[in-house]
């Protein structure tokens, strides 16, 4: 597949800053006090979370192999 360089570089940047964002977002989802019930186990909040980040992750990881597949 061919792309533009620009339009290259625009995937794998885009993949990559949902691969350094949604970490880092995370573990402060994690440390939340909404996070956790009073017996210490994960709750709706954490779980719809961590779901959303997940999905988030696995596109961006799609997208930033897009970018570097059609730069090669």
């Amino acid at each position: 597949m061919e792309l533009p360089l620009a339009w290259s570089l625009v995937l794998v940047v885009a993949g990559a800053w949902s691969l350094i964002v949604w970490p880092r977002f995370g573990a402060r989802i994690a440390k939340d006090p909404r996070a956790r019930d009073a017996q210490g186990r994960p709750t709706r909040f954490l779980t719809v979370h961590l779901v959303l980040i997940t999905v988030s992750m696995l596109l961006g990881a799609a997208v930033a192999l897009l970018g570097v597949l059609t730069l090669v």
